[in-house]
C-alpha cells in the first residue's frame, strides 16, 4: 500500500521540514504510533506541576498527521488515565486516535490505594473497554518493571498484572505490555497464561537478542522505539526482529531519538520541525526540545528501514532533497 503524506501543511511554517516531506515524499505505507502517551500534562504546558506554556495538542497532532502518522493508539496507565483518554479522542474527533485500557505495573498499587475495592477497580476497566468498543482497542499498559520498585512493589506488580488478563477474556483485547529487568518473570507469567489472550505486543523493547526470539515464539508482536535503538547492539535485536512481528511507537513524551544514541546516523528528517530549547521559551508553531511527540515515529521508521534494508519512501527520500 501506497500514501501520500498530506497533513495540514497549510498550518506549517514554510521553512518547516515537515512541510517538504508531507508535500514531496511518498510514504511506502501509513505509520500508526501504537504507543503516545498524550494525557501527558506536558501537552497541556505543565512541566514538573508548573505551567510553562499553553496547551498546544492541537499542533502536536497536525504535526503528526504532517509528517504522514495515520493513526495514533493513546496509552492509558491507570483508570484516571483511561477516562482522560477517553475524553480527549471525543476532543478531537477529526483525527484517527484510539486508547488502551489498564494498569501500568508502576501504579499497580492504585487497585487497592486509598480504599479502592481492587474488583470494583477491575470492573470498571472492564465496563469502559465494552462500552467505548472501536476506540478502545488493547489491554494496557500493563506488565511488570522490577527497575522501579520503589513506585510498587514486586508482589502488587505480579498481581495484577494476572488480574488484568480477565480483561482480555471479557473484551477479546489484545494486549499492550511492559516489561523491565524482570529476570524472567515477565517471559514464565506470559507463557503460563498463553491461552487468556489472542495477540500482544511488548512495547518499548530493549531486551536482548534471546528474550526477543522468545517473545517472537510466543507469537507476540515487538515494539520499536527511540528508547529501544540507542545502542549498537540495540540495533543488531531491532535489525532481527522479523517484519511481521515487528510494530513502531513513539512513547511520546518520552523516548527520542538522540544525536548520542547509535541509531541517530539512520535518521534523515533529523530537523523535523523547529523547537524551542525551554519550555518557558515555547513559541506557538513550536515544538520543545526533549518532549517527544509522534511526528516522530517517522524518525524511528527511517532508522528500521536503514537497517532492515527495506523501503520507506518511494521517492524521494528526504535526504535526497
Amino acid at each position: 500500500v501506497s500514501t501520500q503524506s498530506t497533513g495540514e501543511c497549510a498550518t506549517l511554517p514554510q521553512d518547516n521540514l515537515l512541510r517538504r516531506l508531507c508535500s514531496n515524499h511518498t510514504m511506502a505505507f501509513p505509520l500508526i504510533d501504537i504507543g503516545a502517551n498524550l494525557t501527558d500534562s506536558m501537552y497541556r504546558g505543565w512541566y514538573r506541576d508548573k505551567q510553562k506554556h499553553s496547551p498546544d495538542l492541537e499542533a502536536v497532532l497536525a504535526r503528526a498527521e504532517a509528517a504522514g502518522v495515520d493513526k495514533i493508539i493513546v496509552t492509558a496507565g491507570c483508570l484516571a488515565d483511561v477516562e482522560a483518554s477517553l475524553e480527549l479522542l471525543a476532543a478531537h474527533p477529526q483525527h484517527q486516535m484510539y486508547t488502551t485500557v489498564g494498569v501500568h505495573p508502576t501504579r499497580a498499587g492504585e487497585f487497592e490505594a486509598n480504599g479502592n475495592d481492587p474488583e470494583a477497580y477491575l470492573d470498571r476497566l472492564k465496563q469502559l473497554a465494552l462500552e467505548h468498543t472501536g476506540r478502545v482497542v488493547a489491554v494496557g499498559e500493563c506488565g511488570l518493571d522490577f527497575d522501579r520498585l520503589q513506585f510498587c512493589d514486586r508482589e502488587t506488580q505480579i498481581r495484577f498484572f494476572e488480574r488484568q488478563f480477565e480483561i482480555c477474556e471479557a473484551t477479546g483485547l489484545p494486549m499492550f505490555l511492559h516489561n523491565r529487568n524482570t529476570g524472567g518473570t515477565f517471559l514464565d507469567i506470559i507463557t503460563a497464561n498463553r491461552s487468556r489472550f489472542g495477540e500482544g505486543v511488548v512495547h518499548s523493547f530493549d531486551g536482548s537478542l534471546e528474550e526477543m526470539e522468545a517473545l517472537v515464539e510466543l507469537g507476540l508482536y515487538i515494539g520499536i522505539n527511540g528508547c529501544s535503538l540507542r545502542t549498537t547492539e540495540n540495533l543488531k535485536v531491532a535489525s532481527a526482529v522479523p517484519l511481521e512481528r515487528l510494530m513502531i511507537e513513539t512513547d511520546a513524551p518520552w523516548c527520542d531519538i538522540r544525536s548520542t544514541h547509535a541509531s541517530f546516523e539512520h535518521v534523515q528528517t533529523k530537523e523535523l520541525y523547529q523547537q524551542v530549547k525551554k519550555p518557558d521559551k515555547w513559541e506557538e508553531g513550536k515544538g520543545v526540545k526533549g518532549r517527544n511527540e509522534p511526528a516522530t515515529l517517522v524518525q524511528v521508521a527511517e532508522v528500521l528501514a536503514a537497517i532492515k534494508g527495506c523501503l520507506l519512501y518511494t521517492s524521494p527520500s528526504p535526504r535526497d532533497s
